[in-house]
């Protein structure tokens, strides 16, 4: 069965191990499918503003060593450079003043914060936890898509996907994938190196806008499974220039909080500090609270500045990118956007603040329609928008009406940083695709997840 899937010849297909093919050649895989959406649905793993079931494929994806060290490499070296670029863009913008990185570029990002260049303190760390969208292209090479540093969830759902899988597809001693399990202890670590240096024991709270957020259950499983408190806006109070909570009926005193509210923005539109910065940005730019990410590490998010990324880990780290972005043209440069405009059907437009895969025109597939709505588009706000170079997202196995089928996926790995080290939890969430020929995965979109075994 597995040997007979077709896919898109412009695609890269990815294929299973002959051992995890034969048992999914035997298998019933509608009963499968039907097993895991059984597991998740009584571990109540929940997805979207109504908490619809999250959705996880069977079929795992399987990385060998030989891909995974090289990838997770590129991803450690890419945070790295970009929580430089962070800190310098509310320090001395020394990349700006080299040249390196357009001005424009940087004070146009719909979540740069100005206000935040009077706060800098030169040890900073911004982003701790980094959340980044990496493609297969037709070469079977990664590259990365987008740059998510605000504040990029998931980590509770790899670990759904691995659990749910697990139990109804357990892998033979030759497959047995890196336990997830290492991975969480580095990240409690992490958040905890978050704190001001003075704290021996840090409290950390992970803040939540409660069952409404669409990834409420990963903010409610990571703080159960890390042994921190999970907490909402109106647990917070501000005491002589410090931040409490109230935590089992008690206030106390928070050294980090790891944020994970909608409200991710330190000014509202119409002015003024939005009511989450009212009481964490007082402390936290004090030193007295450590804010897991950072206020203003969205600027990193900014799908224009993506194109910069590997000018970044040259200027900040003196070393050559391990991993490759998917080429994204600067529209402000001369002839860029009639370049773009004379090749709709050959590459990408997205909104350059957007996300969720809201707006975006895939050349290739479009319609004439749609190209035509994305040249206006482009003609009417060039700068709103960013133009990226079609890449055709990998092809993997997937149950389809009880049978495999090749469907779109990509990957999100997440990666820590810690006190001095960079860590990639093994995998991450693949990604998945279900209709056919869709490219946008994201789960606000119908898409679904897969486990993603990095063997040892």
């Amino acid at each position: 069965m597995v040997a007979a899937l077709s896919s898109n010849g412009a695609c890269f297909k990815e294929t299973l191990p002959g051992e995890l093919a034969a048992r999914l050649d035997a298998a019933d895989l509608e009963a499968l499918a039907g097993e895991v959406a059984g597991a998740l649905a009584d571990d109540g793993v929940t997805f979207g503003p109504e908490a619809g079931a999250f959705q996880v494929d069977p079929v795992p994806r399987v990385l060998p060593a030989a891909e995974w060290a090289p990838l997770a490499d590129g991803l450690c070296q890419r945070v790295r450079a970009l929580d430089r670029f962070v800190a310098d863009v509310y320090g001395r913008q020394c990349i700006v003043r080299e040249g390196v990185v357009p001005a424009t570029a940087v004070s146009s990002a719909a979540y740069f914060e100005p206000l935040l260049q009077q706060h800098v303190h030169d040890e900073r760390r911004w982003i701790t936890i980094a959340g980044l969208d990496v493609v297969r292209g037709r070469d079977g090479a990664f590259r990365v898509l987008e740059d998510n540093v605000r504040t990029p969830s998931g980590v509770a759902y790899a670990l759904a996907a691995r659990r749910a899988v697990s139990r109804h597809l357990p892998p033979a001693d030759d497959l047995r994938p890196l336990a997830l399990e290492p991975s969480l202890a580095f990240l409690a670590g992490a958040l905890r190196h978050a704190a001001p240096p003075e704290i021996e024991e840090p409290v950390v709270a992970v803040l939540t806008d409660g069952a409404g957020n669409s990834a409420f259950y990963d903010h409610r499983e990571l703080a159960e499974r890390l042994g921190f408190a999970l907490v909402r806006l109106g647990d917070l109070r501000l005491r002589d220039g410090y931040l409490h909570a109230k935590i089992d009926g008690r206030a106390i005193r928070v050294d980090v909080v790891y944020r994970r509210t909608d409200e991710d923005r330190l000014n509202h539109p119409r002015g003024g500090l939005t009511s989450v910065a009212q009481l964490l940005l007082e402390p936290w730019a004090r030193g007295r609270l450590g804010l897991v990410n950072a206020f203003g590490t969205g600027v990193a998010d900014d799908k224009l500045l993506h194109a910069y990324v590997e000018d970044m880990i040259r200027f900040y780290l003196e070393e050559e990118p391990l991993l490759a972005s998917v080429k994204t043209w600067d529209l402000s440069e001369p002839g860029a956007l009639n370049r773009a405009l004379a090749s709709l059907d050959e590459v990408v437009i997205k909104p350059r603040a957007g996300h969720g895969g809201a707006g975006v025109m895939i050349g290739p597939l479009a319609t004439p329609a749609e190209r035509d709505a994305g040249a206006a588009a482009l003609r009417g706000n060039p700068s709103e928008h960013v133009v990226q170079d079609f890449s055709p997202l990998s092809v993997h196995p997937t149950v389809v009406d009880g049978r495999l089928a090749p469907r779109h996926v990509d990957l999100r790995p997440f990666v820590f940083y810690g006190a001095e080290d960079v860590h990639a939890m093994p995998g991450g969430l693949t990604r998945v695709a279900l209709a056919e020929n869709e490219m946008v995965v994201n789960s606000s979109r119908a898409g679904g997840a897969k486990d993603t075994w990095v063997l040892p």
